[in-house]
């Protein structure tokens, strides 16, 4: 009874596994469109449902998922207006009213030019501006993935610090922001939509080589990088 009750677990745990490793990747990739789907029916739904108001009550208008359906494909429009009117004088000249209209609210002007800065910086085609690197983080000895968004000086040393956020993985919408010595950053080669591959298949999906360690900041003329494999 033991014997085939150990055989019935162990084949329950191997295809378990098996079955995790197959439809794993899709599961990510349910969760990542959902998230994203998810935010664009939360931002479109209110103009549903005020839309929705003069149709009876029993109205297929009325039903959730149907709701849901039309403000994402509001939300999308919504996105795709902004864009092409950005792309003609008039939008610009709009755009910059509405900015300047922002910048006089106390709050709302410190987050939305913070959120403004981040957003460009990390889409700009500058390759200064999307330095992918490596930082000891969460303990010295153990790298993790960062985006280098801008460096200021330490007003004590004088020494450059760099202003790193740290994404997590699975989910980069959560992220850690680090200062950190300029010579404890590891410079990859990394591009932009290798990192975020990197950290939304929690590594599944690397590049067959990255630069792991730090520079020597005693040696003189040369860099002391080391390449170490990475298994895809």
């Amino acid at each position: 009874m033991n014997h085939h009750l150990s055989r019935f677990l162990h084949s329950l745990q191997r295809n378990v596994l098996r079955g995790v490793i197959t439809a794993g990747p899709f599961f990510v990739t349910w969760l990542v469109f959902t998230f994203i789907l998810g935010v664009l029916g939360d931002a479109g739904l209110p103009i549903i449902r005020l839309l929705a108001l003069p149709f009876p009550a029993d109205s297929w208008i009325h039903q959730r998922w149907f709701q849901y359906v039309l403000a994402v494909l509001l939300t999308i429009v919504l996105f795709y207006v902004v864009g092409r009117a950005m792309s003609q004088v008039v939008g610009r000249q709009v755009f910059a009213l509405f900015e300047a209209s922002l910048e006089r609210l106390p709050l709302v002007n410190k987050v939305y030019a913070s959120v403004r800065q981040l957003v460009e910086t990390l889409t700009s085609k500058n390759q200064a501006g999307q330095r992918v690197v490596l930082i000891d983080f969460p303990i010295a000895g153990q790298k993790s993935i960062g985006f280098l968004t801008h460096t200021i000086c330490d007003s004590s040393t004088g020494a450059p610090l760099a202003a790193v956020l740290v994404p997590q993985a699975i989910n980069p919408s959560s992220a850690y922001l680090q200062f950190v010595p300029m010579h404890m950053i590891t410079e990859t080669d990394l591009t932009m939509e290798q990192a975020m591959s990197m950290l939304l298949t929690g590594g599944a999906v690397c590049p067959e080589t990255i630069r792991y360690s730090c520079p020597d900041p005693c040696a003189t003329g040369t860099e002391a990088d080391s390449i170490v494999e990475v298994s895809e």
